[in-house]
C-alpha cells in the first residue's frame, strides 16, 4: 500500500473511532469520580472553566473542559485518560479548594494537570493508585503537606512537575529511580533534606529555591540536559558535576558550594552556565583547542573568590559576568574585541584588581553592548557605560588595596 492510501485508511480509522466514542457514553464509576471531584474545586471569582461542567450532560467526555476520554477496549463505556484543571490563560485567575482522593478511581488517567491559582491542601496519597500516569503537573498553587511516597510506586511516570507550591520534607525515596521518569521538577518549595543518592536516566531536574542541604550526589545521571539547584544550602566541591557531559544549562548559584571550577564545565556546549553566589575559587583554565562560545551563551561566575588572569577561555560569550572574584591583569584582547564586535553584548568586570582594558583610542562600543570596569586597579576607558547601580560610584579602587600580586610582581 503506498504512503496516500495508508494516511487515508488511518485517517478514516481515526475518524470511525472518534464518532464511536460519541456514541458511547462515560464510565459511570469515572462519572460519579469527577462529580466528587468537582465538589472539592471550584473557580476563583473571574474564571469560567467549571461552567462547562454540566452533569446531565448526555456526554460529558465532549462537553466538559479539560477532560479527555478514550474508549475502554473492555467494555462499551468512554474512560477518562486526561484532566487538566484550568486553562492555563494569563487573565484566567484559576481554580480554588483541594484535590480530592477520589481521582484514584480514575484508573484510566494518564495525564494529570492543574494550572495556577489557590488550590490548598495536600497532594492525595492515592493518586499511587494510578498506574498509568505519565505526567502529573500540578504548579504554581498552595498544596501543602510532603510529597507522597506513593508517587514512587508509578512504572509509567516519565514528568513530575509540582513546582512553586508550599511542600515540605524530603524527596521521597525510589521517587528519582522510577524507570521511565525524566522530568523531575520540585523548584519554589520548603523542601529539605540531602539530595537522594541513586537517580535513573533524568534529562530534566530543578529543585531551585528550597532548603536543601549537602553535597552534589556523586552519582547524577550522565543524561542530564538541564540542572538547577540554585538557592538552596548546599556545599562541598563541584566533583559530581564533572562527568555531566550532556548538560546545556547549569543553575547553582546562591549556595556554599567552594573548591575549583572543573575544566570539563568550560566546554561551548554548555550553553548557560550560572555558579554566581558561591565561595568558590581558584583560576579559569586556559582555554582548549575547540573552545568558542557563541550567539545565546550565558555565564556567571561573579561573587566568588576567582583568581589570576582572565584567559582567553569565556570570550565570545553573549553575557559573561566576572565581577565581585579577584582577578587580576590586562584582559586579553580577546575581550576586547569580542565587545567592540558587539558579540558579547554583557560584560561585567568591576570589582576585581583588573589593570588595563586595552581598548583602542577613540573605539566605541555598539549601543547595544554594556561594559562594566569600575572599581579596578585602573581608570576605566573615557565614556564606557552600562554598571549596574550595585557597582558603586567609585571608577577605581584605592591604591593601598592594589598592592596584590600580578606576575611575581607588586603593584604598587
Amino acid at each position: 500500500m503506498d504512503r496516500p492510501l495508508s494516511l487515508l485508511f488511518l485517517l478514516l480509522f481515526i475518524l470511525h473511532l472518534s464518532r464511536r466514542s460519541h456514541q458511547q457514553p462515560i464510565n459511570p464509576i469515572d462519572k460519579a469520580a469527577l462529580l466528587a471531584i468537582r465538589r472539592t474545586l471550584d473557580d476563583i471569582p473571574g474564571s469560567n472553566f467549571f461552567s462547562t461542567w454540566d452533569f446531565t450532560a448526555p456526554d460529558p467526555c465532549s462537553s466538559f473542559s479539560g477532560l479527555t476520554c478514550f474508549p475502554d477496549p473492555s467494555s462499551s463505556a468512554l474512560r477518562v485518560t486526561a484532566l487538566q484543571f484550568g486553562t492555563g490563560l494569563s487573565d484566567s485567575p484559576g481554580l480554588l479548594g483541594s484535590l480530592s482522593p477520589r481521582l484514584s478511581n480514575l484508573t484510566q488517567l494518564a495525564q494529570l494537570v492543574l494550572f495556577p491559582g489557590i488550590v490548598t491542601g495536600p497532594i492525595p496519597p492515592e493518586l499511587g493508585q494510578l498506574k498509568n500516569l505519565r505526567v502529573i503537573s500540578l504548579t504554581n498553587n498552595r498544596l501543602t503537606g510532603p510529597i507522597p511516597q506513593s508517587l514512587a510506586s508509578l512504572p509509567n511516570l516519565h514528568t513530575l512537575d509540582l513546582s512553586h507550591n508550599q511542600l515540605t520534607g524530603s524527596i521521597p525515596a525510589q521517587l528519582t529511580e522510577l524507570p521511565q521518569i525524566k522530568v523531575l521538577i520540585l523548584a519554589s518549595n520548603r523542601l529539605t533534606g540531602e539530595l537522594p543518592s541513586r537517580w535513573t536516566q533524568l534529562l530534566h531536574l530543578d529543585l531551585k529555591m528550597n532548603d536543601f542541604a549537602g553535597r552534589i550526589p556523586s552519582n547524577l545521571p550522565s543524561s542530564l540536559r538541564y540542572l538547577s539547584l540554585s538557592e538552596n544550602q548546599m556545599w562541598g566541591p563541584l566533583k559530581g558535576l564533572e562527568k555531566l557531559s550532556e548538560l546545556v544549562f547549569l543553575d547553582i548559584s546562591m549556595n556554599s558550594f567552594n573548591g575549583t571550577i572543573p575544566s570539563s564545565l568550560f566546554r561551548p556546549s554548555l550553553n548557560s552556565m550560572l555558579l554566581q553566589r558561591n565561595n568558590l575559587f581558584g583560576a579559569i583554565p586556559p582555554r582548549t583547542a575547540d573552545q568558542s562560545y557563541g550567539p545565546g551563551s550565558v555565564i556567571d561566575l561573579s561573587h566568588n573568590f576567582l583568581t589570576g588572569q582572565l584567559p582567553p577561555t569565556l570570550a565570545g560569550a553573549e553575557s559573561l559576568f566576572l565581577n565581585n572574584n579577584r582577578l587580576i591583569a590586562k584582559v586579553p584582547q580577546e575581550y576586547v574585541k569580542s565587545v567592540c564586535s558587539g558579540a558579547t553584548k554583557t560584560l561585567y568586570l568591576q570589582h576585581n584588581y583588573i589593570t588595563e582594558f586595552p581598548m583602542e583610542k577613540g573605539a566605541k562600543l555598539p549601543d547595544s553592548v554594556s561594559l562594566c570596569l569600575s572599581y579596578n586597579c585602573m581608570v576605566p576607558p573615557v565614556g564606557l557605560s552600562g554598571c549596574p547601580a550595585s557597582a558603586g560610584g567609585q571608577l577605581c579602587r584605592p591604591a593601598f588595596q592594589c598592592a596584590v600580586f600580578n606576575n611575581g610582581t607588586t603593584i604598587a
